[in-house]
């Protein structure tokens, strides 16, 4: 369903002709406003504050992001697990969530006289699956990433849109490494970070080794956390990025780097997250073979490319105003007979890009005159019209999101270029 933006707003990043300095200036995207207007999300105070759910367009973004996310993740090597969203009590009390975190957790549940707990972090689960195995070095860089459930008991007067929910899908790993590998092995998912960015439009604001702070509650380690400060900034050094000491915002167990983005008012966040872990390990007393026969304290390094699901949504919405990148859009291509005499071709063209896993509408002649139509697709990235002409020669006349025009040209020449600037994850709508 194509869901028409409010008259006299400029459709987002992905090209309204209007300059980015024009756009930053003038149009501040609210992504609750957004995100309903466009049939993405809602909420519903049966269901519960801070617990969103998604419609049908709006599952359709966090599918491909999903899918996205975990084929990046396999070409770098990472194996995907499933765990479960609860845990005993003794779990996170083992990892020292329950010591510095429980105020964050939902309260625990009393079950067959054991005492279980929603999870406020996958990195216990993760912990546990590795730990249930022998190891041997040959097998380290060991990756494991899930993107899983877990809850945080939120205050309801800081819940907001997808921003803050009570309910969150978490994109994360763990690495679990030698000692050596660990500058390497960050290096390498800052890479991960930065070229889901480029593929998604989203523009760090700045990136922050974030350490602890006077009155909070961290693990009391001051060597674990020199060491681990350390190889964060060695990291940061060696990959040339800019990056801003701030106390207070690490980990109960370790110093972390975080990828900040910015809202249209300035608002920071944080999207993705390395961090390095010496503490896990120990908790859980973790080990693998080394080449000597003997047993080694691995180094878990905590990593997320996108974070929560729901927070990188709500960002991607007020980024591109709607607008996505075509190979997250939910509608990829709308289709527009020009009357009922060409709406044979457009269900033909319809079934073709079914076949070849691109996402398009029809949007046929009941819904309006042409031009209205072709406004009310304004955020789809691409428009093939399909008048008398067009339909005899099988060709339509194709429109951008961004207001440029084809001549009629091949429906199969149209299909073949979309379908290869969706599989290249391009921001672009068209060769320059």
């Amino acid at each position: 369903m194509f869901s028409p933006k409010p008259r006299g707003e400029c459709p987002g990043a992905s090209g309204c002709g209007h300059s980015s300095d024009d756009r930053e200036e003038t149009v501040m995207h609210d992504h609750r406003k957004l995100g309903r207007e466009l049939d993405l999300f809602d909420t519903d105070p049966l269901i519960g504050a801070g617990l969103p759910y998604w419609l049908p367009d709006g599952a359709v973004v966090r599918h491909t992001l999903e899918e996205y996310i975990r084929t990046a993740e396999r070409r770098a090597g990472y194996r995907h697990v499933y765990s479960p969203v609860l845990g005993k009590r003794e779990l996170y009390e083992i990892s020292g969530h329950w010591s510095h975190y429980s105020n964050d957790m939902f309260p625990p549940m009393d079950l067959g006289g054991e005492q279980v707990v929603l999870r406020p972090s996958l990195c216990p689960h993760h912990a546990v699956i590795y730990r249930s195995r022998s190891h041997s070095y040959r097998e380290l860089p060991l990756r494991m990433a899930e993107l899983g459930g877990m809850y945080r008991s939120e205050l309801s007067g800081v819940l907001g849109g997808l921003t803050r929910v009570r309910a969150i899908q978490l994109n994360d790993a763990h690495i679990f490494c030698t000692l050596d590998q660990v500058a390497e092995e960050a290096q390498a998912a800052l890479e991960l970070i930065r070229r889901a960015y480029r593929a998604l439009g989203v523009r760090p604001a700045r990136y922050r080794l974030s350490l602890p702070g006077p009155g909070g509650k961290y693990v009391a380690a001051p060597e674990m956390w020199q060491r681990s400060t350390a190889l964060l900034a060695e990291v940061l050094d060696r990959s040339g990025l800019p990056y801003e000491a701030a106390e207070g915002e690490a980990a109960f167990y370790g110093p972390k780097i975080d990828v900040q983005v910015a809202d249209s008012a300035g608002r920071e966040s944080t999207l993705s997250t390395v961090q390095v872990d010496f503490h896990q390990p120990a908790r859980f007393d973790l080990h693998y073979i080394g080449p000597d026969g003997a047993k080694h304290r691995p180094v878990m390094i905590h990593r997320s490319i996108i974070g929560s699901v729901e927070r990188a949504v709500a960002h991607l919405i007020e980024e591109h105003g709607g607008a996505f990148p075509a190979w997250l859009a939910p509608t990829q291509l709308a289709i527009l007979p020009v009357s009922e005499a060409e709406l044979p071709n457009a269900e033909a063209l319809a079934r073709r890009c079914t076949g070849l896993g691109l996402r398009a509408e029809i949007a046929g002649p009941e819904r309006g005159t042409l031009g209205a139509r072709i406004r009310e697709a304004r955020l789809v990235p691409y428009q093939a019209v399909i008048g008398a002409r067009e339909a005899a020669d099988d060709h339509v006349a194709l429109r951008l999101r961004d207001g440029r025009r084809h001549d009629p040209q091949s429906a199969d020449d149209v299909l073949a270029r979309i379908v290869a600037l969706v599989a290249a994850h391009s921001t672009g709508l068209w060769d320059q």
